[in-house]
C-alpha cells in the first residue's frame, strides 16, 4: 500500500530532522515492505470490482493511475500513520526514556497494525468499509490475518527475534496498539462521507 510507504518516509524524516534515533532497522523496513505488506498487496489483487462500476463515467484515457482522489487519499491516511507512529516513537524515547530496542519492537507492530487496518480501506475508493461484506473475499480477510499471525509468531521464534529486534509484548499494549491502528480506519471513513456528499 502506497500510503504505507508514506507514512515510513515522514515518520524517518521527522526522526532524521529532530535529531532522534532511527525508529526502524534496515531489517525491519524490509521484513515490512516485503513479507507483511506483500501479503496484502497480494490479497487485494483477488478483491473483486465494485459494484455499480459499469454505470460510472469512463476515466479520461490521459489520467494517471494516480488520480486526484487517490493522490489525497494516500496523503491523508500516509500523513496520519506518519505523524501518529513518529508522536508515538517520540513519547516513547523523550518522554518514557525506552530503550531504542524496545521502543523499535513497539513501533514495528504498530506498522504492522496499522498496514492490516489500512489494508481495509483500499478496498474502494468510495464505499464504506462496513458496506462491503467480507464474505466477498475471504483471500484478503485470511491474508491479512495471516501477515498479522506471522508477525506475532516471528516475535516468539529466537532467530526471528535476533534478526529483527523484536519480542512479545503484552496484552495491554496490544490493546493500545490496535486502538491507535483503528485511528486510520475512522478518519479515511470521515473521508469518504466527506467526498461523497461534496
Amino acid at each position: 500500500v502506497v500510503s504505507c510507504g508514506a507514512a515510513e518516509i515522514l515518520l524517518f524524516v521527522l526522526a532524521i530532522a529532530l535529531g532522534m534515533p532511527l525508529p526502524l532497522l534496515a531489517a525491519q523496513l524490509l521484513w515490512l515492505n516485503v513479507v507483511t505488506n506483500g501479503i496484502q498487496d497480494v490479497s487485494l489483487a483477488f478483491e473483486p470490482g465494485e459494484s455499480g462500476v459499469m454505470e460510472r463515467p469512463p476515466r479520461p484515457p490521459k489520467e494517471s493511475i494516480f488520480n486526484k482522489l487517490m493522490i489525497r487519499q494516500v496523503l491523508v491516511s500516509g500523513v496520519l500513520m506518519g505523524l501518529i507512529v513518529f508522536g508515538v516513537w517520540w513519547y516513547l524515547i523523550d518522554i518514557l526514556k525506552w530503550e531504542e530496542v524496545i521502543a523499535r519492537n513497539i513501533i514495528l507492530m504498530l506498522m504492522v497494525l496499522f498496514q492490516n487496518v489500512h489494508t481495509f480501506n483500499c478496498r474502494s475508493e468510495k464505499r464504506s468499509v462496513f458496506k462491503i461484506p467480507i464474505k466477498k473475499t475471504l483471500i484478503l480477510f485470511f491474508g491479512v490475518l495471516g501477515a498479522q499471525l506471522l508477525h506475532t509468531i516471528a516475535t516468539y521464534i529466537p532467530f526471528m527475534q535476533k534478526v529483527l529486534g523484536v519480542s512479545p509484548i503484552s496484552f495491554k499494549h496490544w490493546l493500545i496498539l490496535l486502538l491507535v491502528a483503528s485511528s486510520v480506519l475512522w478518519i479515511m471513513e470521515l473521508f469518504k462521507i466527506f467526498k461523497n456528499k461534496k
